[in-house]
């Protein structure tokens, strides 16, 4: 599996991260003919040229843009743009999920329905280049999922369209919550993750450092001058099979009674259990038994080992390591003709996103309109697709 993991020791921007992906190895020709079949009419063209940050090369990314006066862009407008263009369909997924991102975020942090959103600083051409751009470098090294480190959080203050904020912004902070990011402190009073860059990550990233195998190392130059090397450095390589971080624990009972089992069940999920699945079994003298499977984290097996012990008629429990494969996924709400209810998408590398309306969500929502819960949650999906402008057929 191909990873790119940002060493995020200065912040990230959307530039930085352009700027190294261009570093790694992504043909300048091949981001300026991709972000050309975006149709922007500002859009003059893009270079790279080394610079140095302390002691350390870098590549500093240079648009040259136009200047137009256009009123701000809202959510449908970047959309528009989008779907409207020469962009791979997997660009354009990748685009409109950080744009989506973002989008929700803004909506929280000022009290609005995402249609009222109009992007200010995220919506001007630099910008909507830094994240298009993005999604074409991702697209160029057939990244199947981005990592990050921890982040530092930064402070003081920044001049927006809104006045003067804190810093980080409330924006992308919205995006760093959202996407449970790990944080550090910075003594230095800067802006150090930019909300283009909270909004690639929020929307793509996992917080972790991947075992991978080494191909390539970019580096991208932030503008800032600081007392250290102001970089993102992003690092493309394989994917390799980490040890076991999972567990499952199994136990066979063939005398408790099977009203206690729900209980069993509630207390497993409320010590970290990932899932809990009952099986029907045949045990030694054809004895009909319940197989108790629990799937969690390798650091939760003790207190879960507990609960069984506790819980059950079992005077032993089975532990096998396992190794956990999961697909990058992220939950959105959106708008049905019954009301807001969340949807998960699931995402592997180019191919479309997955779409499911999330059970619970459904369930609320049926009761609370009177609608046939399985009407509801064809209505939720079909709703979903066309938010995320995916074919139906």
């Amino acid at each position: 599996m191909r990873v790119l993991y940002c060493d995020c020791f200065s912040g990230i921007s959307g530039d930085m991260f352009l700027a190294g992906m261009l570093d790694a190895g992504m043909p300048l020709e091949y981001l300026r003919e991709a972000l050309r079949g975006l149709r922007l009419p500002e859009f003059l063209d893009v270079g790279v040229q080394e610079t140095r940050k302390g002691t350390l090369r870098a590549a500093l990314l240079q648009f040259q843009i136009e200047e137009h006066d256009h009123p701000h862009r809202n959510l449908a407008d970047i959309v528009q743009l989008i779907e409207s263009s020469r962009l791979p369909a997997s660009v354009q997924q990748t685009s409109l999920a950080i744009f989506q991102k973002l989008a929700e975020a803004e909506a929280r942090v000022h009290g609005e329905e995402i249609h009222q959103v109009h992007f200010h600083e995220v919506g001007a051409v630099d910008s909507i280049l830094d994240i298009v751009g993005a999604a074409v470098g991702l697209h160029y090294f057939e990244i199947d999922q981005l990592y990050a480190s921890v982040l530092p959080l930064g402070s003081g203050k920044v001049d927006t369209a809104h006045g003067v904020l804190p810093v980080p912004s409330p924006a992308t902070l919205e995006l760093l919550r959202a996407a449970q990011a790990p944080l550090v402190p910075s003594a230095l009073e800067v802006e150090l993750v930019t909300p283009t860059g909270a909004a690639i990550l929020s929307a793509l990233a996992r917080f972790e450092q991947p075992q991978m195998t080494l191909r390539q190392v970019g580096v991208g130059a932030g503008r800032r001058e600081l007392p250290w090397p102001n970089i993102l450095r992003v690092l493309v390589g394989e994917w390799e099979s980490p040890q076991p971080t999972h567990v499952e624990i199994e136990t066979n009972i063939d005398d408790m009674n099977p009203q206690f089992y729900g209980y069993v069940m509630e207390k497993l999920f409320a010590a970290g259990a990932l899932d809990v699945t009952i099986t029907p079994v045949l045990m030694k003298k054809n004895r009909p038994a319940s197989r108790l499977s629990v799937i969690a984290n390798k650091k939760d097996e003790r207190a879960l080992a507990d609960v069984l012990l506790r819980e059950t008629t079992t005077l032993g429990v089975r532990v096998i390591p396992l190794t956990r494969y999961e697909a990058a996924r992220e939950i959105h709400k959106i708008q049905t003709p019954f009301g807001e209810v969340e949807v998960k998408i699931k995402r592997m590398g180019g191919a479309p996103p997955q779409v499911a309306p999330e059970y619970d969500s459904c369930v609320e929502l049926a009761r609370a309109s009177g609608r046939p819960l399985n009407e509801v949650y064809w209505v939720a999906r079909e709703s979903a697709m066309k938010v995320f402008g995916l074919d139906n057929s």
